[in-house]
């Protein structure tokens, strides 16, 4: 079964976006055509940039970069969930899109965005930009989550409605056919590397 990493950009504290990820795991479980795993960027914890060779070298001189490139380099595939901070990206995100090359490399990436009027999709389009120079394949589906603290309750949980359901359904099965086409470069990219 591939391997789905839904990837949590913001990292402060009170975040909205803990309860939107916990929601679309959920999603993706029960979809059941991945192994879904939350990778929460305030628990990976890279600091910004401090490595001396440029990422597509993979010489790779911290340890924790060396744990980050394993981490990404097992999954098949990613969703974003972020928020739009002054129209772009987090800076935790690009950061961590930024440690490394390679890895990212022919997977595909969904985006589950939140905000005010604009549902994050602002930061979305910079991404796209981004994740297409790394030579990932962005999704046309997403999830876009407009006025999103309406969605969270007095609990501090997610509580959909029927747009963002049927989007989230849209989006996995997308990204199960996407995965699909894409596996077999994957595979002989990496026995071509490896020879």
């Amino acid at each position: 079964m591939p391997k789905l990493h839904v990837i949590l950009a913001s990292t402060r504290p009170g975040r909205a976006g803990e309860p939107i990820a916990d929601w679309f795991v959920e999603r993706a479980i029960d979809h059941g055509a991945f192994e879904v795993e939350l990778v929460d960027l305030a628990e990976v914890a890279l600091p910004f940039m401090d490595e001396p060779n440029h990422p597509r070298l993979r010489r790779y001189t911290q340890e924790h970069t060396k744990a980050w490139s394993a981490r990404v380099d097992r999954a098949d595939a990613f969703v974003f969930v972020t928020p739009e901070y002054n129209y772009g990206l987090t800076a935790p995100l690009k950061n961590a899109i930024d440690f490394l090359h390679f890895e990212w490399q022919h997977k595909p990436v969904g985006f589950v965005s939140y905000g005010g009027v604009a549902a994050g999709t602002r930061a979305v389009q910079m991404l796209k930009q981004v994740v297409t120079t790394l030579k990932m394949v962005p999704l046309f589906e997403a999830v876009n989550i407009p006025f999103h603290t309406q969605f969270i309750d007095d609990e501090g949980a997610m509580e959909a409605n029927d747009v963002m359901v049927k989007a989230a359904a849209a989006m996995l099965d997308e990204l199960v056919l996407t995965e699909a086409m894409l596996a077999p470069r994957r595979a002989a990219i990496r026995e071509a590397e490896a020879s």
